[in-house]
């Protein structure tokens, strides 16, 4: 009994390492955690731990350390049309000289959501949301055009969207 006990508790505590590039590498009881959080946000640790074998108090601490460790985060996700607005766009921005100060001037702007430096046609690509056409308009050639550094910009208005999924690294 006492080794089922210390089984158990090198279980609990087993959840992550760090790789050799300082990401954490995670076992597959906190993948298994983090799949059930992405399937429903607001899932009991009670019953997460049905799920994965572990008890209410040690899946409290492993998403504890998950949200510590930023490996996820626990949002509440809202359909930009449900609240408001009407406009989304990709916008790929070519760069002269450094691309990650356009990058970090882009993650500034409220409406940009979604910023990554990229390889290929584009040396960013930054997803923006907007009230309507004016308002993107504005972003677009005001603020993002507007930057030093920035040589060109394609956009890539959103007309529907199709799938949207926050399942990354657990399938």
């Amino acid at each position: 009994m006492q080794s089922d006990v210390v089984a158990s508790r090198s279980a609990e505590h087993r959840d992550s390492r760090e790789s050799k590039n300082g990401t954490p590498q995670l076992d597959a009881v906190s993948l298994g955690i983090i799949e059930q959080l992405q399937e429903d946000g607001r899932r009991p640790y009670a019953a997460i731990g049905k799920a994965v074998g572990l008890s209410e108090a040690a899946v409290r601490q492993r998403v504890q350390k998950l949200l510590d460790q930023g490996v996820m985060q626990i949002v509440a996700v809202t359909d930009p049309l449900t609240v408001g607005f009407r406009r989304q766009a990709m916008v790929g921005i070519n760069v002269e000289g450094d691309t990650e100060a356009i990058a970090d001037a882009l993650t500034d702007m409220a409406e940009v959501e979604y910023v990554v430096m990229t390889a290929g046609s584009f040396d960013v690509l930054a997803e923006i949301v907007c009230e309507d056409d004016d308002h993107l308009l504005d972003v677009i050639n005001k603020r993002i055009r507007a930057l030093p550094g920035v040589r060109s910009t394609e956009s890539f208005v959103y007309l529907k969207l199709k799938k949207q999924t926050y399942m990354w690294g657990t399938r």
